[in-house]
């Protein structure tokens, strides 16, 4: 048997120095010094020892050797893709109730670093083969896929795929998603064309409305801490629709849902007053669109998206109406108000300010915001009549439902809460401050 040369880089002659580079060494001689020279102590060690080591290294150690050389970057790529390396790298206790939050923190930081090792070990890939590979591999696992959870609401798959797919591990990725939406967003957006109309009945896809929020939320939207991460996401989500679909879907996504089953709640805001809690992540879904696209979002659209979503399923109760432009700030709730006063609606721009009011005192925020809304709307009106007109809409307002309320009292149809009695209470003592803040402001009195 002839003996194999000798692998250790230490021991060539630099005599011959000028001896090896006058000749032209052949291919299978130059793969054979690169796959000395860039294994370095393990070109001794058979490949499936190489491979047991690896499962002993951290991920991310595996990530750091992945960027040694193309022969160790190559014999990672195949550990990733065997069955070993592939079930030790991708746990798949999704479902498991009993987790501590230590346990689930330990396993989103795994799928974290788990990006960072896919980002290193596909470094030398063209993007789209890179895509590709990615793909590969998370399209096996079950739990990642739009319609591969069997309990999507529970599934801690979906924070995991998100965290995976983070910007901080895979730029280039991400710089792709940018220009063409991405690989997966488009896999998801598909299923959403294919499996359910916009123009059905809301609520009649239950299930498949379920798997859209808990798609959408878990692996797009819930784990970023820049907020210009979210809204690109959200972007990205929202922009292959008309306006009225994207209301829709902001609905959807981040609008009430049951507690019992977590299917979207569509005729919460209708007939009866909504929670804060209830709109609190839908009104900041709103704010985020207008505070982080200022170049691209139209001033108009803020006013478009609120009259669309403030219909779905049908009008909503004023009061929530109130609610929610209350809890989007002061620039939203101005423009939807103004959108009102130039297009001649002034008995619902009176109502309006009297539920902003109402709101103000049950849930103890200052009246003096109400009051200044009141004047910026009365600041865009043109003539001294319309702005006497607009007050006294304001007083009828608040006189009829005081009289409604008063009536319904009176009637003695009242449930064991008395929601009725408290509704009354409510909106006298709101009247009762929001003139006195008028008050204030007319006397010049500092509080």
């Amino acid at each position: 048997m002839t003996a194999s040369p000798t692998r250790n880089s230490s021991t060539l002659d630099l005599s011959n120095k000028h001896q090896c580079t006058s000749h032209q060494p052949s291919n299978s001689m130059q793969t054979d010094i690169s796959f000395i020279s860039t294994l370095g102590d393990f070109e001794v060690i058979p490949l499936e020892i190489f491979e047991i080591i690896l499962g002993f290294v951290s991920v991310k150690g595996i990530s750091m050797m992945s960027m040694v050389s193309k022969i160790i970057n190559h014999h990672v790529i195949n550990y990733i893709s065997a069955p070993p390396g592939n079930k030790r790298l991708f746990p798949q206790d999704f479902h498991n109730r009993e987790q501590s939050d230590c346990t689930r923190s330990s396993i989103l930081e795994h799928y974290g670093s788990l990006g960072l090792l896919f980002k290193r070990c596909t470094l030398l890939f063209p993007t789209k083969e890179r895509l590709k590979y990615i793909y590969k591999i998370i399209s096996e696992i079950s739990c990642f896929k739009f319609n591969g959870c069997s309990d999507p609401l529970h599934c801690f798959g979906l924070q995991c795929y998100g965290v995976f797919l983070e910007v901080k591990t895979i730029e280039s990725f991400i710089l792709y998603l940018r220009v063409h939406y991405g690989i997966l967003y488009n896999l998801y957006s598909m299923a959403i064309r294919s499996e359910v109309s916009f123009c059905s009945k809301l609520g009649r896809f239950r299930k498949l409305e379920l798997r859209i929020r808990t798609f959408c939320r878990g692996v797009f939207l819930n784990h970023w801490t820049d907020r210009n991460d979210s809204a690109f996401w959200l972007r990205c989500i929202l922009n292959p629709w008309p306006m009225i679909n994207q209301a829709r879907l902001l609905y959807l996504i981040f609008g009430p849902a049951s507690i019992q089953d977590g299917y979207v709640a569509w005729q919460n805001m209708i007939q009866h007053e909504a929670d804060e809690n209830s709109l609190k992540e839908l009104a900041a879904t709103v704010k985020l669109l207008h505070d982080t696209d200022a170049n691209e979002w139209l001033e108009n659209d803020d006013v478009i998206l609120l009259e669309q979503l403030t219909v779905i399923p049908q009008e909503w109760h004023l009061e929530n109406i109130a609610r929610f432009l209350i809890l989007c700030g002061n620039n939203i709730c101005f423009s939807f108000m103004a959108n009102k006063a130039v297009n001649g609606q002034p008995m619902e721009l009176a109502r309006l300010v009297v539920f902003l009011a109402l709101v103000c005192e049950k849930d103890i925020y200052c009246m003096d915001w109400a009051v200044q809304i009141m004047q910026k709307v009365c600041s865009i009106i043109n003539t001294t009549h319309e702005k006497n007109a607009f007050l006294q809409n304001i007083e009828n307002a608040f006189a009829q439902m005081i009289m409604d309320a008063l009536q319904f009292v009176i009637s003695g149809e009242h449930d064991e809460e008395e929601t009725g009695f408290l509704y009354l209470f409510h909106l006298v003592n709101a009247q009762a401050n929001f003139h006195k803040e008028i008050l204030y402001i007319t006397m010049n009195y500092d509080m």
